[in-house]
């Protein structure tokens, strides 16, 4: 990655963006049913944020009730279910678990095994998903930064324990890596492990078909 100068420590920057949901809350929907005048005979006033169900409002209803979800949570859950279809929920955190973050990806991971400076000394093997997809769960305030050369990577870690259980790389900086050894048990059915030559890293991303998409929604 070229010569390294030194690095410097610091409070994360990303820690308040980090923590953005990869699904949303209940879509706003449409207050008047189309062709009928906003205050017409019949017409209904719709709180804010609702949206209208027809026929389905009894099944919504009795699907709430049944698992005891507020509608924000039984939206969230549709759109989780129509959003990021063939993907799994994983969890992970640092160590001592002050960090833990939930990511959308594919049971099967592509892991990227870079051979650059800082990459060879924390074995940092990390797959990359788009900014939308990670949320930090909590632990913002407990994340300090590290970064050298260009300062482009963000190499957060954990001030208590140390663990860099994701970070923000050169390559996808609108995107996040995430270190597979640091999810849960459970999720992960698969790992294919492909080498990058960090050594020459200009060449290399820039020959490479894939890597920059992977971080794009």
């Amino acid at each position: 990655m070229g010569r390294a100068t030194a690095g410097s420590a610091r409070r994360s920057r990303r820690g308040s963006a980090a923590a953005s949901s990869p699904a949303g809350g209940s879509r706003r929907g449409r207050g008047k049913k189309a062709g009928g005048p906003p205050g017409g005979p019949g017409a209904q006033a719709q709180p804010p944020g609702a949206f209208e169900l027809g026929a389905q409002s009894g099944r919504w209803a009795a699907f709430q009730e049944r698992h005891r979800l507020s509608c924000e949570e039984a939206a969230r859950l549709l759109l989780d279910a129509y959003e990021y279809r063939g993907l799994v929920k994983h969890t992970g955190g640092c160590h001592c678990g002050a960090v833990r973050f939930e990511v959308w990806a594919s049971a099967d991971l592509h892991v990227f095994n870079c051979n650059c400076s800082i990459c060879t000394k924390k074995q940092n093997r990390h797959f990359i998903v788009p900014a939308s997809r990670f949320k930090l769960l909590k632990g913002a305030d407990n994340l300090t930064t590290y970064t050298f050369n260009t300062h482009r990577a963000q190499h957060t870690f954990c001030k208590t324990c140390g663990v860099q259980s994701f970070y923000t790389p050169r390559s996808n900086p609108d995107g996040y890596g995430i270190a597979p050894h640091c999810l849960d048990d459970g999720t992960v059915q698969t790992i294919v492990t492909e080498d990058i030559n960090g050594k020459e890293w200009e060449k290399a991303v820039k020959e490479h078909k894939t890597i920059r998409d992977m971080s794009k929604p």
